[in-house]
């Protein structure tokens, strides 16, 4: 059976790593520190969250060239700063406006067909702003793990023709269903390994990833903000961690540590090429 990384013309044991921005759009300063990650540093691609509020000033400002998915977005998790859904949504909002603040939130109200209905029309606004879109993230990993949600998830990358993200770290019996092997069957392409980590702040654990790279296709995911009163306000001290992640996606140490691992770089567009060929 050829490998994902075969099929992307690399020898098989080949690491092949994408260094990818989530948030694009939550903010103006994520917006200028995803953008300078790709532009200035070792970031490949970028995940675009439709709902919020900056996202139009970084669809217009997409350069081309550019590795821009869609960062699938049913959650609203800052205390004072929202955004909502597209489409009306009744089932996908909260009781203090926008969208849930918690997953759990989320998981116990929302509706499939709503679900798909607004995640459909996020992807189809990505694309009138001008986006040539790459991929599928989901935001916080909503649609992940959850049977019903999953294959909303699904269908809508085999309707577009999208590459997704997928843990490599959560197994099929953790999450109760065998998600990989579900998308692999609908030829779906994924990167074969993804840390489902969350922690705020990721200089450790990428350069853990970067040091421990295996043959195949890595995703290693990123938050870059620059640092502005505004950030800081509505986002507390996770905006320290974002920050972080700037200078990281734009230091020689993790050029090094890229150089000493082997690694070659690629974005989510390769995916999709493949996947369409």
């Amino acid at each position: 059976m050829t490998s994902l990384v075969e099929r992307l013309g690399h020898p098989a044991d080949t690491k092949l790593v994408i260094l990818s921005c989530d948030d694009l759009g939550a903010s103006h300063a994520s917006n200028e520190g995803v953008f300078a990650a790709l532009h200035d540093g070792h970031a490949t691609c970028a995940s675009l969250m439709v709902p919020a509020p900056w996202a139009c000033h970084a669809a217009n400002n997409v350069s081309p060239g550019d590795d821009i998915g869609v960062h699938l977005t049913l959650n609203s998790e800052h205390g004072c700063y929202r955004w909502g859904p597209v489409t009306y949504a009744p089932s996908l909002q909260s009781g203090e406006g926008g969208f849930p603040r918690t997953l759990e939130d989320l998981w116990e109200h929302a509706d499939p067909d709503e679900v798909l209905r607004e995640l459909r029309a996020q992807v189809e606004r990505a694309k009138v702003w001008g986006v040539d879109v790459t991929h599928l993230a989901p935001h916080l990993s909503a649609i992940t793990l959850r049977p019903e949600f999953f294959d909303v998830y699904i269908e809508l990358a085999v309707e577009y023709r999208l590459p997704i993200r997928l843990p490599s770290t959560i197994t099929a019996e953790q999450a109760g269903f065998p998600f990989r092997k579900l998308a692999a069957e609908e030829g779906v392409l994924f990167p074969d390994h993804f840390d489902h980590d969350w922690r705020p702040g990721s200089r450790a654990r990428v350069l853990d990833a970067v040091a421990n790279l295996q043959p195949g296709v890595t995703e290693i995911h990123v938050q870059p903000a620059i640092d502005t009163p505004e950030v800081r306000a509505f986002a507390g001290t996770l905006a320290d961690g974002w920050i972080s992640d700037l200078e990281l996606t734009r230091s020689d140490e993790l050029r090094s540590a890229l150089d000493a691992a082997g690694a070659v770089m690629i974005g989510f567009r390769d995916l999709r090429d493949a996947m369409r060929a």
